[in-house]
């Protein structure tokens, strides 16, 4: 194997390296998209859950579970 192909084998490897860690930062980007908005969505939830209990005058309604 010459010089030459061996750095054609590095430079085929490099642009796989270089494809795959793109490929990785875009999914990570994605994934930390849908992080904040699931943070979001749990803000949203505990802030209805308080206005709830404060409108029900600091107690939440108990209600029989509906296989009673």
């Amino acid at each position: 194997m010459s010089n030459e192909d061996r750095f054609i084998d590095i430079e085929i490897k490099l642009a796989y390296a270089e494809d795959m860690v793109d490929s990785l930062s875009q999914r990570i980007h994605e994934q930390q998209r849908q992080i904040d908005k699931l943070e979001q969505m749990c803000a949203a939830l505990v802030q209805h859950v308080r206005n709830a209990a404060q409108n029900s005058g600091g107690q939440l309604p108990h209600e029989r579970p509906p296989h009673y």
